[in-house]
């Protein structure tokens, strides 16, 4: 460390940090409100409560900037539609009428109002509330929230750093709103916006705001000329204000690329970088355009991401090297922590030397707050926190958790023919049809019925001792033989169990399998109120014994209807774990795709005739860089065939997605060569039907003509409309019907309501192609 260096006063300071509360109280409390058991002044102070903890924990780690604003009830970007009120017109009354029952209503809908569409935040799991622009869009400022918390933590005597999302990203997220033509750019709103930026800048300033955060993750994607002339232009204006603080623009998940050089020179006071995982490209980047001088960088250096503890020393060498390149380094996870659980220490089930191996939240802060100390006094002062990291990386590197001899030679004997079914789709179709005697617009379901807290609650009693393993299984028989007998009385076609057994769809599988840890509170938001708890994929991956065909075999034996086998797929086991960063992505997958095959192949031992491969993260993992994509998807695709294409001509595997732009990985989808595809469609007015018949997808599809991310029934007519949508563009032979996604979200009267419109629309639309 030189002298230089270590008279470096180093900050250490995180963008964004968990919402939901230690014991998931944020959750609780919305969910209270929306069932009327909390009122709104009681929602308000349970989130306060919430903040106020977040910002203390901080500070008293050592963060000396803490975020604010970062804290929402549902969603970020649906705060920023708020915030620059671009407020749809279909929502303007309810707004007006009461702004949080408005908020909600814009999230979840109404029985009379569709809600915003919702899709991945980038390349991760969180979901956001898509705004909805036009030509005739009018912004307005409306900063309360902003102000309010960052007054809030002023009050405590923080010093304390607004987080919003940035105008350019704000609006290439933003898709035009109905009615208004597909080929409509929201970018040529940005003239409209930045004037209503400038405005929340200004009562920022005014409210005792010193810096504020501009998010345009956006950016670190391919973009146009101009798009990054809209950058530019973006930040040209807002740094030219006078009555403003000063501006940190951030960027996460990948490399700048061309936007690089663009933000280097605008005249805004400080930038954020990733430094970690493809990203680390910054770093040679950032010295080819000549540093910051002058400017505040902040450097994410600690993986805001994934669990796995930091390499203290390779990341202190990092902030060394970026000393010489900004006015100003300080210490930072490389984005916002809302993607990690909150505190690893909480997982006492987890054996003591392996939860060393994990950082989340509260371990990245301090991990976080030792780099800035260690780069501002030299490596001197953390030498104790450096030994002890460099012990329990060895110790993970060393573990014979990581690694089966067995499971590795497998995976490298696969070959191509593994991959490939052993006949094309056009012979296995007709020995599909002849085998399930299905009608014409056959109707089906994603997998999951509604998870009730009687179901939750039993799954508690049997972990407690409360009841005994006999006692269980009995009623998650009782479970499936209601789910049998309504969709058997409701006119489904193909069936089925309802999963009742299961906790989450990749922590039920995550647990049986070798080299998986699973968290008892190690929840993270993916949408609103929905909190995961994603797997921990330590070591290599094997399946001990089968998983689903028990259950499976018990719903086909309560009738004569065909009933799917439903497993999670090997891309989406990865995207929704904390996977593993010491081998590529690619091999871990191998490694699930052959222990889900034996399952596969069990199934269809047992007389399964249907098998559904959920992949709905194949296109949230897809590389945000253009450059990446071809490897990803050779290997992601060639994981799921792996997984598939073990059996029988007749047995007819299945596949889903959801909430994702699919246009983008179409003939990827077909890659597959899955002989069905479910796919997300009611938000998005049958978007994706439309991108398949434009691909020239061969195979059946079942577009989604029921929303089930809102509490609302739709009408038959309103699914046979869309159904009558989807048949534009797909041949009724090949179309199926069923709703966007799984039912373990939703309550039973309503999934019976909607399954029994969504049969009634399948039988409307079967007798006007009849007659």
């Amino acid at each position: 460390m030189t002298a230089k260096s270590a008279a470096v006063a180093t900050p250490a300071t995180v963008y964004g940090y968990p919402r939901q509360g230690r014991n998931r109280e944020l959750k609780k409390a919305v969910e209270g409100y929306w069932k009327g058991r909390v009122d709104a002044e009681a929602l308000r102070s349970a989130a306060a409560g919430l903040r106020r903890s977040n910002w203390r924990q901080l500070a008293d780690a050592g963060i000396h900037e803490v975020p604010t604003g970062d804290f929402s009830y549902y969603d970020h970007v649906l705060d920023t539609t708020v915030m620059v009120g671009a407020i749809p017109e279909r929502h303007r009354a309810a707004v007006a009428a009461d702004a949080t029952d408005g908020y909600f209503a814009m999230a979840r809908g109404t029985q009379e109002v569709a809600p915003l569409e919702m899709t991945k935040w980038f390349d991760t799991n969180y979901h956001y509330l898509v705004p909805e622009l036009g030509p005739d869009t009018v912004f307005t400022a409306d900063s309360a929230k902003q102000v309010a918390e960052l007054t809030e933590a002023l009050a405590l005597g923080l010093s304390a750093r607004p987080v919003l999302v940035g105008p350019v990203t704000y609006l290439l997220l933003a898709k035009p709103a109905p009615g208004v033509p597909a080929d409509f750019e929201p970018l040529t709103l940005l003239d409209r916006l930045l004037p209503v930026y400038a405005e929340v800048l200004a009562d920022l300033r005014a409210a005792g705001a010193e810096w504020v955060q501009l998010d345009e993750p956006a950016l670190v994607q391919d973009r146009t000329p101009a798009e990054l002339n809209a950058a530019e232009r973006s930040y040209r204006v807002l740094g030219a204000l006078t009555d403003r603080p000063k501006v940190l623009v951030a960027s996460y998940f990948d490399r700048l690329g061309d936007a690089l050089a663009v933000l280097a020179k605008a005249p805004v006071e400080g930038l954020a970088l990733d430094f970690t995982g493809a990203a680390a490209a910054n770093l040679d980047a950032l010295a080819s355009v000549g540093g910051l001088p002058g400017k505040r960088l902040v450097a994410g250096v600690v993986d805001g991401r994934n669990v796995w503890i930091n390499d203290l020393s390779k990341s202190l060498s990092t902030l060394g090297t970026l000393l010489g390149l900004a006015d100003r380094v300080d210490a930072a996870a490389s984005c916002s922590l809302l993607h990690v659980p909150l505190d690893a220490s909480a997982e006492r089930d987890i054996e003591p030397q392996i939860r060393r191996w994990l950082a989340f939240a509260r371990q990245k802060t301090a991990e976080v707050v030792t780099l800035a100390k260690g780069l501002a006094r030299g490596t001197a002062a953390v030498s104790a926190e450096l030994a002890a990291n460099r012990a329990d990386l060895a110790s993970r590197a060393g573990s014979p958790i990581t690694r089966d001899p067995a499971v590795r030679a497998r995976a490298e004997a696969v070959t191509d023919a593994d991959t490939r079914r052993s006949q094309p789709y056009a012979e296995r179709t007709a020995a599909q049809r002849a085998r399930l005697g299905l009608p014409l617009l056959p109707t089906t379901t994603i997998g999951s019925f509604p998870q009730t807290d009687e179901l939750r609650a039993a799954r508690a009693d049997l972990r407690a001792g409360r009841v005994d393993t006999g006692g269980y299984e009995e009623r998650i028989r009782a479970e499936i033989q209601e789910v049998i007998s309504f969709q058997e009385k409701a006119g489904i076609d193909v069936l089925v169990h309802g999963e009742p057994e299961r906790n989450d769809m990749v922590q039920y599988f995550a647990e049986q399998l070798t080299g998986c840890l699973a968290t008892r509170h190690g929840w993270v938001q993916s949408y609103g109120t929905r909190y995961v708890r994603p797997p921990v994929l330590a070591g290599d991956i094997s399946r001990p014994e089968p998983m689903t065909v028990r259950w499976t075999s018990y719903a086909q034996s309560l009738t004569d209807r065909p009933v799917k086998g439903m497993l999670t797929g090997p891309v989406t086991m990865l995207a929704w774990s904390f996977v593993r960063d010491d081998q590529p992505l690619a091999d871990t997958a191998r490694q699930i795709a052959l222990a889900l095959r034996d399952e596969v192949a069990d199934l269809e031992a047992a007389g399964t005739a249907v098998v559904q491969v959920d992949e709905p993260a194949l296109r949230e993992t897809l590389p945000l860089r253009a450059a990446d994509r071809a490897a990803y998807l050779a290997w992601a695709t060639e994981a799921f065939r792996l997984t598939t294409t073990g059996v029988r001509p007749d047995t007819q595997i299945h596949t889903h997605m959801c909430y994702a732009e699919f246009g983008d990985i179409v003939r990827a989808i077909d890659d597959l060569d899955a002989d069905v595809i479910s796919l997300e469609a009611a938000r998005s007015h049958m978007q994706v039907a439309r991108e398949l018949a434009a691909h020239g997808y061969p195979r059946e599809a079942g577009p989604g003509v029921y929303d089930i991310h809102s509490p609302r029934v739709p009408s038959a007519g309103e699914a046979a409309n869309l159904l009558r949508t989807g048949l534009d563009a797909i041949p009724a032979e090949r179309l199926w019907v069923n709703p966007d996604c799984g039912l373990k979200t939703r309550a039973w009267p309503e999934t019976r309501a909607s399954l029994e419109n969504l049969v009634a629309a399948a039988r409307t639309v079967r007798g006007e192609l009849a007659s």
